[in-house]
């Protein structure tokens, strides 16, 4: 039995890697589930699993629902619950399925403790790269991506000389207004925004999909995962979602991973690693898709993505400013605040302001990060 924690249960990615649990109940045990404030569905995940700990946003939650949580399980709250399910249990693999730079300490938690990272929390990298990798090779731990796109790499790469990479390319689905020109997005709302053609996610990464930081927010990850310069990581429109990413190596031979837009195949393939079991998901015909479609990207049409490579290539805390602006945008466009377009324009007028640190401490990070949420929310 592999013991596994979750961080972020009630999200996309946590009730996902869940339903791959539940399939291959013989095999997995989950020892800790953290939550933020959804606690009935909390609630039923503990009453299904059985873990030893689990957390939620805050006291409050914690006290509400002590009453009904099975004799056995201890509850927490906060930042420290994090931390406490991410490194305080006999787990084995920790997966980092919370939203948002949020996830950085319980992985550097998770990470000092020992554990294998199941990386579904690409924040974690984008804000603190340099330290999450240097932490990791020092305990010699595995971070084994989550993400369909960076799966995908990491399968593309299995029994290869990472050496012979010439470049790497994410794949794009373009999101809910891949169609749709900029004039066409001034008049778009959060309902519009949140239905992504091929995948099913929260709402952050869906908006994040439609603005195409989330494609910034994985170059930067792919950065630091495998090790390329950001000349040689490229991203490549194809609205199908059924190439997930390719490499192309020296002697140029490609070799991609293909599959219909199921989270559940990278998830599982991150539990079972290296072994591969039967999936749930649907197999792909190619014969029935009949044709797939590629575009280069726009950088004018998703000036998002723009920064991301400039913050990438900066370096520093340009990255954790990049993602703490969009964050904060996001957030407010999901309260209707702003308008689609005025997250770009946060996001722009935030790093013009930035002063970058090449080479931070953790609390250099930190502190980037508060400020630039603060800088987010003051501008309009």
């Amino acid at each position: 039995m592999k013991k596994i924690s979750v961080l972020g249960s009630t999200g996309s990615i946590g009730t996902q890697t869940l339903d791959v649990v539940a399939k291959h109940s013989d095999h997995f045990q989950i020892e800790g589930l953290a939550a933020g404030t959804n606690t009935s569905l909390l609630l039923e995940q503990v009453r299904k699993f059985r873990p030893r700990k689990i957390s939620v946003a805050n006291r409050e939650l914690a006290e509400q629902i002590k009453t009904e949580i099975p004799a056995g399980t201890e509850v927490f709250y906060g930042e420290q619950g994090l931390i406490e399910i991410a490194a305080g249990t006999d787990a084995e693999m920790v997966v980092t399925a919370v939203v948002g730079s949020l996830g950085l300490p319980s992985t550097l938690a998770a990470i000092e403790a020992g554990k294998t990272i199941g990386l579904a929390n690409k924040e974690t990298l984008v804000t603190a790269g340099h330290i999450v990798t240097a932490l990791a090779r020092q305990k010699g731990v595995k971070l084994l991506p989550i993400d369909s796109e960076h799966s995908a790499i990491f399968q593309c790469l299995n029994g290869e000389n990472r050496q012979d990479m010439a470049s790497l390319t994410l794949t794009a689905s373009g999101g809910s207004f891949r169609d749709r020109t900029r004039d066409e997005l001034k008049q778009v709302t959060v309902e519009d925004a949140l239905k992504h053609p091929n995948w099913s996610m929260g709402a952050k990464i869906t908006i994040d999909s439609a603005t195409m930081v989330n494609k910034g927010l994985e170059v930067i990850e792919a950065h630091w995962l495998f090790g390329l310069p950001y000349e040689q990581i490229k991203v490549l429109l194809h609205p199908e979602s059924i190439i997930h990413s390719f490499v192309e190596f020296q002697d140029t031979s490609i070799i991609a991973q293909l599959g219909n837009p199921d989270m559940r195949v990278p998830i599982q393939y991150a539990l079972t690693y290296p072994e591969r079991w039967e999936s749930p998901s649907e197999r792909l015909s190619l014969a029935q898709v009949g044709r797939l479609n590629f575009a280069e990207m726009d950088f004018e049409r998703f000036p998002c993505l723009r920064m991301a490579y400039e913050c990438g290539k900066m370096g520093g805390t340009a990255t954790t400013a990049f993602n703490a602006a969009n964050e904060v945008a996001v957030a407010r466009f999901l309260r209707r605040e702003i308008s689609f377009l005025q997250i770009e324009d946060i996001i722009e007028r935030v790093l013009d302001q930035h002063h970058n640190i090449s080479e931070p401490e953790l609390a250099e990070i930190e502190d980037c990060d508060k400020r630039t949420r603060d800088a987010a929310t003051r501008l309009s």
